[in-house]
């Protein structure tokens, strides 16, 4: 009996040693990492992420794929679209931030270009909202006056 449990506790151990060696597993990953399957999934078709399959068909992500998927969650809380990621994680190493290129260079000022621009249009169509809002307290002002009148002259 003794015997049987020990093959098992074995058996578990040579399980966790093979899964590090081969890689991690997709739910391992997430597990790791807060991102969900899905968008493991959706981050590997959009060439952001690398797996390989093993002869089940799973996948298996290296090692530092836990350290990837952070660095890719963390440039699409700034806003930057998968393509421009896809171009900045060559520059990306070791944690949080890039490191100085001038594809990186160029990626960031870009979006910050294009920020800068959307901000503008908002700008705008918020003056304009507020001219129609303006203009329609304006009328609504000479409605309750004009009915005022018409209430006092009947």
């Amino acid at each position: 009996m003794a015997r049987s449990g020990e093959w098992a506790v074995h058996a578990a151990g040579e399980r966790v040693a093979r899964a590090a060696e081969d890689g991690l597993r997709i739910g391992e990953l997430a597990e790791r990492t807060g991102a969900s399957a899905r968008s493991l999934r959706y981050y590997e078709q959009q060439g952001l992420l690398r797996a390989d399959r093993d002869a089940n068909g799973y996948r298996r992500y290296g090692p530092d794929a836990p350290e990837t998927v952070g660095q890719i969650r963390e440039l699409l809380a700034t806003g930057l679209s998968t393509d421009a990621i896809r171009e900045l994680l060559p520059c990306a190493q070791g944690g949080p931030g890039l490191v100085f290129c001038d594809r990186s260079c160029g990626v960031v000022e870009r979006q910050m270009a294009q920020l800068d621009a959307e901000i503008a249009e908002l700008a705008r169509r918020r003056e304009a909202l507020a001219t129609y809002a303006h203009v329609m307290r304006q009328r609504r002002d000479q409605d309750r006056a004009l009915a005022a009148m018409a209430l006092r002259s009947a």
